[in-house]
């Protein structure tokens, strides 16, 4: 996605944990569109002190922000009662607490950043990334991974109700199966589609600015109306 929005002429700050690996896709991006800025900085989202500070770094770095992608999350989880609490407490603090967490820093930083052309109230574009699977409960190894997009599609849509009509723009993004490093070792393969289609599809909807959209449409939108109605025995089929 990064490089899809550099390729776009997009200025990027771009924050993750493994710092060496931004330091590389910056040398990479800066070099071949010379014509954007990209701040990169280390962070841990679920350090909650240090995601308002780093926004704030990169916002004065940048020159502003007006776009923040909630994107980070985790696939790790058990199936309830096995014992493994640890897991599913991880999936749901780094997918949803932390979530809120970016949430109310992006927010606040917005309604700081300058007045729009005329003396519009401040605005920005908020998009949370969440998942096909936040549509409904399935068993086993992603009960948390479920709730936690669920609760994340959640924030998101009483944020749309806050914003009716702006300043602020909302999105919740949700993907079904895209190729990545977090995908590597899910057994739901004839449902994937590649990084590059995954990837095209999320960047074109992210630029269209929707309230909500599934991606990419096919063959996930819709699998979704399905998924909302399936019978609960019958939702192991995602899993």
């Amino acid at each position: 996605m990064a490089r899809s929005f550099a390729a776009k002429g997009r200025d990027l700050g771009l924050c993750a944990r493994r710092t060496e690996r931004l330091d590389e896709l910056k040398a990479e991006l800066t070099q071949r569109y010379p014509g954007i800025k990209v701040a990169v900085a280390a962070l841990d989202v679920n350090d909650h002190e240090q995601v308002p500070k780093v926004f704030a770094e990169l916002n004065d770095e940048l020159g502003g922000i007006d776009r923040v992608v909630v994107n980070a999350g985790i696939g790790k989880g058990a199936k309830l009662g096995s014992g493994k609490l640890w897991a599913n407490k991880a999936t749901i603090e780094t997918n949803l607490v932390a979530a809120l967490v970016q949430i109310e820093a992006a927010l606040e930083m917005f309604a700081k950043s300058p007045p729009q052309a005329g003396g519009a109230p401040s605005s920005g574009h908020l998009v949370l990334i969440s998942s096909v699977l936040g549509n409904k409960g399935v068993p086993g190894v992603k009960a948390a991974y479920c709730a936690s997009k669920a609760g994340l599609t959640s924030l998101g849509e009483s944020l749309r109700a806050e914003y009716p009509s702006g300043p602020i723009k909302v999105s919740v993004i949700e993907p079904g199966y895209i190729e990545s490093e977090m995908t590597a070792k899910s057994s739901s393969t004839m449902l994937m589609v590649d990084n590059e289609t995954g990837v095209k599809a999320l960047v074109a909807a992210i630029e269209r600015e929707p309230g909500r959209a599934v991606v990419p449409w096919w063959p996930w939108a819709p699998l979704v109306q399905l998924l909302r109605v399936l019978p609960p025995r019958l939702t192991k089929l995602f899993a």
